[in-house]
Parts: C-alpha cells; sequence; structure tokens
C-alpha cells in the first residue's frame, strides 16, 4: 500500500558543497588523495520565503478593451464609435469578479439531477451558481440582444464587440448568448411566434428558473437536434415532421446544445418509428 505524504511548501535557495563535503568529510576539509571528485554541487536549503520568480504577477487593473488597440481602432473604423463608452464600462466589470467566476464555472462542470429529494422525476440540470453570474452580467449589458434592442447605425459592429469581450473572460457561455442573438431574425419570419419570444429573448433580464415562458422575465434561445451517432454534424441532419405537430420530431439520438429550459430549434437526422421518437422543449425556457 503507498500512502501520499504531505510535502511542505517550503522556498530553497543554493548553497555550494565542496567535493570533500559531497564526500562525507567534516566541511572545511580536504577532499581525501586519489579522489576523482572535483565538482562542485548545489545543496538546496529552506532559507527564503521568496514566491517564483519566473511568473507573471496576477493580470490587474486591466480593460480588455481600452488596452486592445485594435478592437477600439475598429469600433471607431466601422463606425459605431457611439458604443466605446459602453464596451469600456463593459470591459472594466468582465475584468473585476468575472475572471474568477470563469474559474468556478469551470472547475465545477453542471450536474443532471435526474430525481429531487421526494423521488420525483426532475431531469434538472444544476450549474455552479458563478455560471449563472456570468450570463447575467452578459446580459444585462447587452452582448446577446444589442442589435435588436437598439436599431441603429452600426448596431451589429457594437453587439460583436461586446460579445467578444465577453469571450475573452469564458468562452462557454457566450454559446447562448450566440444563439439568442441568431434566433431574433429566424422568429421574424414568423410574427406570430416572434410577437412571443422577441420580448424575452431581448430582454436585459437573466431569469433562468424552469418555468413556463410566459411567466419568465427574460430568455434565451437553444438549439437541440438528433444525431445517428455521437459528435455534431448538423450539415447531415435532416427533419421530417410525421404528426402535424411543429414540436414534435423523432430520431436515435437527442442532443441540446444548451441544458437550460428555453426556447429550442429541433431537428432530426432520421425518420420516425415507434421507438425512436423525441420532443422538443417547444414552449418551455
Amino acid at each position: 500500500m503507498s500512502v501520499d505524504l504531505p510535502v511542505p511548501d517550503i522556498p530553497v535557495s543554493s548553497t555550494r558543497i565542496t567535493a570533500a563535503e559531497a564526500s562525507g568529510h567534516e566541511p572545511g576539509s580536504e577532499a581525501p588523495s586519489g579522489s576523482s571528485m572535483s565538482l562542485v554541487g548545489i545543496a538546496a536549503r529552506p532559507d527564503c520565503a521568496s514566491g517564483a520568480l519566473n511568473q507573471p504577477p496576477p493580470l490587474a487593473g486591466y480593460n480588455p478593451f481600452v488596452q486592445n488597440r485594435p478592437l477600439v481602432d475598429a469600433l471607431e473604423r466601422e463606425g459605431a464609435d457611439w458604443s466605446v463608452e459602453r464596451a469600456t464600462s463593459f470591459a472594466e466589470r468582465l475584468a473585476g469578479e468575472p475572471v474568477e467566476w470563469a474559474r468556478l464555472a469551470n472547475e465545477h462542470p453542471p450536474k443532471l439531477r435526474t430525481h429531487d429529494r421526494f423521488g420525483n422525476r426532475i431531469d434538472e440540470v444544476e450549474f455552479h451558481p458563478a455560471w449563472h453570474s456570468l450570463l447575467r452580467t452578459s446580459i444585462e449589458h447587452g452582448a446577446h440582444a444589442l442589435s435588436w434592442r437598439e436599431p441603429r447605425e452600426r448596431a451589429q459592429v457594437a453587439r460583436a464587440a461586446l460579445f467578444y469581450l465577453a469571450a475573452q473572460i469564458e468562452a462557454g457561455h457566450t454559446c447562448p448568448l450566440s444563439m439568442t442573438h441568431a434566433a431574433v431574425p429566424a422568429l421574424r419570419a414568423q410574427p406570430e411566434l416572434a410577437d412571443v419570444w422577441e420580448p424575452l429573448l431581448t430582454s436585459v433580464e437573466y431569469d433562468p428558473g424552469l418555468e413556463p415562458a410566459a411567466s419568465k422575465s427574460g430568455a434565451l434561445c437553444g438549439m437541440a437536434m438528433t444525431e445517428r451517432q455521437g459528435g455534431s454534424a448538423p450539415a447531415s441532419t435532416s427533419s421530417r415532421d410525421t404528426s402535424g405537430s411543429a414540436r414534435r420530431r423523432c430520431a436515435t439520438r437527442f442532443s441540446c446544445s444548451r441544458r437550460h429550459r428555453m426556447g429550442c430549434r429541433a431537428s432530426c437526422s432520421r425518420e420516425c418509428s415507434p421507438t425512436a421518437r423525441a420532443t422538443a422543449f417547444g414552449s418551455s425556457a
């Protein structure tokens, strides 16, 4: 049986030892005649409390927008200089607590809770609070919907800059931000759906609760798809509706790009069969 013993964190410094000392003689004595040891060794001793000298200092007091000269120039060049103050403020916020949130969100991955403590089936994915904090911050600053909320000149450029800044801190949470932004023009092709969902998808209030869309102050959009096997290959998926319901899809494998309940677009990779059937979250958020 092996036992892992704690290793004390003791800083060390270098001390010279002579060849005689290395062969076991008293310090200051000469090496025995005929000894072939002529090198000087280095011994380590704990006498210094300094930290690692080859590491850069923490990145503090850094604004990822102001100090990103190409990004600042791009906003001005593309005619979105009206958003510089907003991007500066968002970047300043991101350089604070969100840096630690990003670490926590990635060190504590989502957990599937199939049942509650009473034994009821809930199939809920539990996220670390840091994940929610990241999404709330980005949504409150419009990284998901600025171009739809304020359809002014070069609004798409301004929103892209905010999205870019959010991704610099933590890339994973930008997936639902991007899909929510892209869903709005798609929904507008069907006005009766846009009337219901667009106010929720463009809201700057983050509401992660598992509640019906009608009772929520904001929602995000994801994409659900079915596949023949593991992996994501959207180009090879297909859709077939045999029930007359836009919410019913069928296949052998079902996956969702986002694990909160939300509005989802569903696609399917094979024809329906009695044993291969899946239903999308059409009215959940």
